[in-house]
């Protein structure tokens, strides 16, 4: 199996060093590939998709550590300007990234929509993100994520979970 040519251009493009971690799919999701591979959960970074319900819907990537939760009611609801904001459901996140839920990157996402990295993420020596399918992971530095287009550093974009 083959990582998704459109998210390897893309980090081929990035010009910082990176690996591709091959994954059971079955051990996906964060909780589960930390305990399984032995990573910590706060070098691992999910990709999440929101929704700001207006007409028409905006959308935007965020990236947080899995060790926090997203402050969609507050700061994601402030970015996109917008009275109500949502995880994107998982129809619209395969509709607009064309990845599952459990895979979703940030790497080779339609480039006008704005990546939000949670500045926690910059703080760590490495990240370990999606990789498009739930077959991989992508390990790289944080500076990574600041070159790609639309991306942007954002205070408190997350909470940590206690």
């Amino acid at each position: 199996m083959s990582i998704d040519t459109r998210i390897q251009d893309q980090l081929d493009r990035l010009g910082v060093p990176f690996e591709l971690f091959p994954c059971d799919p079955a051990l996906a999701d964060t909780a589960n590939f930390c305990a399984a591979y032995g990573f910590q959960p706060d070098d691992s970074a999910n990709t999440i998709l929101v929704i700001g319900k207006s007409e028409p819907p905006v959308y935007a990537a965020c990236v947080v550590l899995a060790n926090c939760r997203l402050d969609v009611n507050k700061t994601v609801k402030q970015r996109l300007g917008t009275r109500k904001a949502s995880f994107a459901p998982a129809e619209a996140t395969r509709e607009i990234t064309g990845m599952e839920i459990g895979g979703v990157t940030v790497f080779g996402l339609p480039p006008e929509l704005p990546v939000w990295i949670d500045a926690r993420v910059m703080a760590r020596e490495r990240v370990v993100l999606g990789g498009g399918s739930r077959s991989f992971k992508v390990i790289a530095a944080p500076e990574i994520l600041t070159r790609l287009p639309n991306a942007e550093v954002v205070d408190n974009l997350a909470n940590e979970m206690t």
